[in-house]
């Protein structure tokens, strides 16, 4: 018994952009299941993160004070309640796209990796204006499970999966 050829470490672009055939039974690989385990787990920090900013909002409203003509101090408090809605509605669509991408949709897919990028760029950006340290305070954690996320996403069999039944 021979063991399998190995992946040369260059590949020629035709044969990374080449289509998976037709594949309606193909069974759902490790890397879709770690990407919605992934999303799932960005949502659990989301609600610690939330949690954490509800706790401390005294704090974050006093030291993050911006004056706008006509509102008072008092209003700090309906300014946590549109964050915690705006937060809860992404992280209940993040639930949803984890059930799509595990259910093998292509789109959610997508997505959810478009999320990743725009987060660990905002993350970068931040960084590299001075304005955020990337701590584990801050966003190091988001980060890392979105680099994974897009790890186990992109990859050739996540892909497969998600365009398994996608005809020529």
């Amino acid at each position: 018994m021979s063991a399998p050829a190995k992946r040369p470490a260059y590949e020629p672009a035709r044969e990374l952009l080449r289509r998976p055939g037709y594949r309606p039974d193909m069974k759902r690989p490790p890397t879709t299941v770690a990407g919605a385990v992934l999303v799932l787990l960005r949502v659990v920090v989301g609600i610690l993160w939330l949690g954490e900013l509800a706790l401390n909002w005294n704090f974050v409203a006093t030291e993050v004070a911006v004056d706008i003509d006509g509102l008072t101090s008092s209003d700090a408090g309906v300014g946590l309640w549109i964050i915690v809605s705006i937060a809860s509605v992404v992280l209940v669509l993040d639930i949803v796209l984890a059930v799509l991408v595990l259910r093998g949709l292509n789109w959610p897919r997508v997505v959810v990796m478009l999320f990743a990028v725009i987060s660990i760029t905002s993350a970068f950006t931040a960084w590299w204006l001075d304005d955020l340290d990337i701590t584990l305070k801050t966003s190091l954690l988001t980060t890392a499970l979105d680099t994974l996320i897009l790890l186990a996403l992109s990859s050739r069999s996540a892909a497969a999966y998600a365009r398994r039944n996608e005809r020529r």
